[in-house]
């Protein structure tokens, strides 16, 4: 499996961000600018979900053991 997306796999999970990010406004919880700037990278960079994934529970461990 790839580690990157290709320009339609990105296209469609930048849409699926931005409706998720409608939802999260509609119910009181928008995502913070560092939040969308880390998911504007993985767009940018076309990281595949599978490295997305990791990344985001890579960066959720240290949080958790606090």
């Amino acid at each position: 499996m790839s580690d990157t997306l290709t320009a339609a796999e990105i296209a469609a999970a930048r849409q699926r961000r931005l409706e998720g990010m409608r939802l999260q406004e509609v119910e009181g919880n928008p995502l913070s600018p560092d939040q969308v700037a880390m998911f504007e990278m993985f767009e940018r960079e076309g990281w595949s979900h599978e490295r997305r994934r990791a990344y985001i529970l890579a960066k959720a461990a240290p949080l958790a053991a606090e």
